[in-house]
């Protein structure tokens, strides 16, 4: 059975290897803002909301998602291992057509 941390772990893994950032977010007062912010060269940055495949959004997740989409952030919700591939990939060709 897949965890969240090892999703995360994954993922950390990879972007670090494509020379970026895998930071946790945190903002106090915030709730429901994503997990984890990936900054990469060039300064392309997604917000990223990390789920085991069963996992769901909270409706406090959902709106903040909408509203960071709002002001034309890029937010990614990744639900398992599969999706955390997908996003790597969406990374890796991002950065190399900078």
């Amino acid at each position: 059975m897949e965890r969240e941390r090892d999703i995360e772990k994954r993922l950390r893994c990879q972007i670090e290897r494509m020379g970026g950032k895998f930071m946790k977010f945190v903002s106090p007062g915030n709730d429901g803002v994503p997990d984890r912010i990936a900054i990469m060269p060039g300064g392309r940055i997604w917000f990223v909301e990390l789920k085991t495949r069963k996992g769901r959004l909270s409706a406090l997740q959902e709106w903040q998602g909408q509203q960071l989409e709002a002001l034309g952030c890029q937010i990614r919700h990744v639900w398992g291992m599969d999706e955390a591939n997908a996003f790597i990939r969406e990374v890796q060709n991002a950065v190399s057509s900078t």
